[in-house]
C-alpha cells in the first residue's frame, strides 16, 4: 500500500506530530510506504525530513484546496491518514480541514484525537462532517467509539476502536536508574509531556506538599518542556508560577523540573525509575492521553484523576483512580501505593499485562489490516458503479 499521512509532524513539537511519527515508522517497518503531508504553524519554519512532501500553512485556507488538488493528482497514492484534533487546523474550531476533504477524492480513514461529550454547534457540525466522507475511522476507547455513532452520527460499520500505541521502552533495573540520576533510596512520581496550563500540575505539587511530612525522601519529576506555542506567546510565565509554587512550599527538595523534550530512550528511563506515574488532569472529558498510554506501556502504578480515557485504560485494577484533581484526593491516592508494596507491584503487573499488547509493531499490524479492509471495499464499492454504469 501506498499511504499519505496528513498532520502535524517532527520536528515540532506536540502530541500528535508524535504519534504521527511513530504511526508512520511502524507503518514503515510493516513493508508499506508512507509519505507525509504535514501541517505548520504560520509563525514557524520546519525543517522537515524528505519523507515530507507537502506542507499546509495551517491558517491558509488556500493550502488546504491545493493539498487536496496535490493528493488527488498523486496516482501512487492509496489511501490517506488523516489526523484530527480541532486545534492543530485553521480557521474556527480547525473548520479549513474541511475545504480539504470536501475536495479529496482518495478514500481517507480518520483518526481522532478529541471526542467530545458536549461540543460546540460548530464542533459537532466539523466532525460530523469529516466522519461522514471518511472511509473509515479510528478512535481509542469504547467510549469515543459510543459518542461518535451515538452523537455525531458516524456510521457504526466504519468506526474501529485501536489502542494507542507506545515504543518498545527498553526496561532497566529500577535501583540501577534510580542511581544513576543520583536518586537513590528516594520514591518518585513523576508526571510528562508539554508543560501549560490544563495539565493539573499545580494539584500536582499541591499534592506532594501533603505527603512530605510522612514521606520525607519523595521527589516528584515534572518532565518536559515548555509547550512551544505557549512558550512563543508568554515565555516561561507559567512554568515561573509552578517554580514559584514550589518554594512557596518549601518543596525545593521534592519537586525537581526536567526543562526538555525527552527521547524515547530517556523517556523509557524516568518512567522505569518511577514509582508513581501521577496523571492530575482537571478536564474529565479528555479522550485521549499519550502520556497515560506511555506510563501503562511501561507498567507504573498510577493515580489520575477520572478523565475519559483514564476511566477506561484503568479499570480491573490497572491504576487508582480519583474523582477529581483535588490535591488531597491526589495525595490521597498516592499514600495507598506509598503504604503498600503489595499494591504497587499489583497495579504495575495489571498495567504491564495491557501495555505490552500496545507497542507501535502491533498496534501498527492493526492498522495496517484495517487499512487493507478498507481498501477492499472501497474497490468492491467502485467495481459496481462502473458495472452499473455500463447497464
Amino acid at each position: 500500500m501506498n499511504i499519505l499521512n496528513i498532520g502535524t509532524y517532527p520536528p515540532k513539537q506536540c502530541g500528535i506530530a508524535t504519534f504521527s511519527a511513530d504511526l508512520c515508522r511502524s507503518i514503515t517497518e510493516h513493508g508499506h510506504d508512507i509519505k507525509i503531508i504535514a501541517i505548520s504553524d504560520n509563525s514557524c519554519s520546519y525543517h522537515y525530513s524528505n519523507q515530507v512532501i507537502f506542507n499546509i500553512r495551517q491558517n491558509q485556507r488556500q493550502d488546504y484546496m491545493k493539498a487536496a488538488a496535490f493528493i488527488n493528482a498523486a496516482t501512487s497514492v492509496d489511501l490517506v491518514i488523516l489526523q484530527h484534533e480541532y486545534g492543530i487546523f485553521g480557521g474556527q474550531d480547525g473548520e479549513y480541514v474541511l475545504n480539504l476533504v470536501k475536495l479529496l477524492h482518495k478514500p481517507y480513514v480518520l483518526i481522532t484525537h478529541t471526542v467530545l461529550p458536549r461540543p460546540s454547534k460548530k464542533q459537532k457540525q466539523i466532525l460530523n462532517d469529516v466522519c461522514h466522507r471518511a472511509a473509515g475511522i479510528v478512535c481509542m476507547t469504547e467510549r469515543s467509539r459510543d459518542l461518535l455513532i451515538n452523537l455525531y452520527e458516524a456510521p457504526a460499520e466504519t468506526v474501529k476502536v485501536i489502542a494507542h500505541g507506545v515504543p518498545d521502552f527498553i526496561k532497566k533495573p529500577q535501583d540501577e536508574l534510580k542511581q544513576e540520576h543520583g536518586l537513590e533510596n528516594r520514591q518518585l512520581i513523576s508526571t510528562f509531556g508539554l508543560i501549560g496550563p490544563g495539565k493539573g500540575l499545580d494539584a500536582g505539587i499541591k499534592a506532594v506538599a501533603e505527603l512530605v511530612a510522612e514521606y520525607p525522601h519523595i521527589v516528584y519529576l515534572i518532565l518536559g518542556q515548555t509547550h512551544p506555542m505557549l512558550l512563543r506567546k508568554e515565555g516561561e510565565k507559567y512554568r515561573q508560577t509552578l517554580v514559584d509554587l514550589v518554594a512557596r512550599l518549601d518543596l525545593q527538595q521534592n519537586v525537581v523540573f526536567i526543562n526538555k523534550f525527552l527521547t524515547d530512550l530517556e523517556l523509557g528511563d524516568y518512567l522505569y525509575m518511577t514509582d508513581i506515574y501521577l496523571s492530575p488532569y482537571p478536564n474529565l472529558d479528555q479522550a485521549v492521553s499519550g502520556t497515560m498510554a506511555f506510563a501503562v506501556g511501561c507498567g507504573r502504578a498510577i493515580v489520575s484523576t477520572g478523565y475519559a480515557y483514564a476511566n477506561e485504560v484503568l479499570r480491573a485494577g490497572r491504576g487508582l483512580l480519583v474523582p477529581s484533581s483535588d490535591p488531597h484526593l491526589l495525595a490521597q491516592g498516592m499514600r495507598q501505593i506509598l503504604d503498600s508494596y503489595e499494591l504497587r507491584e499489583s497495579l504495575q503487573d495489571n498495567a504491564w499485562q495491557l501495555g505490552r499488547t500496545w507497542t507501535w509493531f502491533n498496534v501498527g499490524r492493526e492498522y495496517i489490516n484495517f487499512f487493507r479492509q478498507i481498501l477492499s471495499l472501497n474497490r468492491i464499492s467502485e467495481e459496481r458503479v462502473l458495472n452499473y454504469a455500463k447497464l
